[in-house]
């Protein structure tokens, strides 16, 4: 299938490993030009490094996404570079667990703040391009984590409160072409990343864990970026202020 991607340009905040690097790869393989920013900057040379030997324009830079007005300054750079942004996809996580204040904030100042400061800085290129080719997207990744709770902690609320957002956006920026879709993964698996860490350090907890989803198994990173790009591309046009929920069945509510 043709997702209508080749020549548009696509942003992606923590684009080096896992969903990120899934999700950049798959827009470069569609013909999008990509810039991805993470904190380790080897991570993103090395990005960049392939994701341009794919045949398309690839930029990035080692940025600080809880330093606002960095972040702002890096994407207005890197529309420079690309040539406009059609583009944005906001992955960055901090995935800190627990209750505390250091929880909170950790998971505030990355997750919506980050998404917040980087939808500020693209959306007159968003939609700059959805004037000129009557689309443009916003995908951001929550988690299905949002849905559901077994304990008052941090990382649930704040993936939340990612899917409300997205949802007022949509509607705000619907009437310029700008779409705004969130996606929200069940327990994704790569090495280096959170589950896998409970793989190597709690192997019977993640036992039971897998045990819970009725497949039995994690994501992998390219089935949660396969729902991303096909949202963030023009076959979706007429998708926005939409949740999709990728878990596998593990969530048991009914999603209207």
């Amino acid at each position: 299938m043709d997702l209508k991607l080749k020549g548009k340009n696509a942003i992606i905040l923590g684009g080096t490993r896992g969903i990120g690097r899934a999700i950049a790869d798959t827009l470069a393989g569609e013909g999008a030009n990509v810039a991805v920013c993470a904190r380790n900057a080897d991570q993103v040379a090395e990005a960049v490094r392939e994701l341009g030997a794919m045949g398309v324009k690839a930029t990035g830079a080692a940025v600080d996404i809880t330093d606002g007005a960095a972040l702002k300054k890096w994407i207005a750079d890197a529309g420079k570079t690309l040539g406009g942004v059609d583009i944005l996809i906001s992955n960055a996580g901090a995935m800190a667990q627990g209750n505390d204040e250091a929880a909170w904030k950790q998971n505030f100042e990355l997750d919506i703040l980050g998404a917040v400061n980087a939808f500020e800085a693209a959306q007159p290129l968003l939609a700059k391009a959805a004037e000129a080719s009557g689309d443009a997207a916003f995908v951001i990744i929550s988690s299905v984590s949002a849905a559901q709770s077994d304990r008052g902690e941090s990382y649930g609320p704040i993936k939340a409160a990612l899917i409300h957002m997205a949802k007022g956006l949509a509607r705000q920026h619907a009437a310029i072409g700008i779409r705004v879709n969130t996606v929200s993964p069940g327990m994704v698996y790569f090495e280096g990343g959170i589950w896998h860490t409970v793989k190597t350090n709690m192997p019977e907890f993640f036992e039971q864990a897998n045990a819970r989803n009725p497949t039995g198994r994690c994501a992998t990173p390219q089935e949660i970026a396969n729902a991303a790009v096909f949202l963030a591309s023009p076959l979706s046009s007429y998708t926005t202020g939409a949740n999709l929920i990728v878990d596998g069945a593990v969530s048991s509510r009914v999603n209207f």
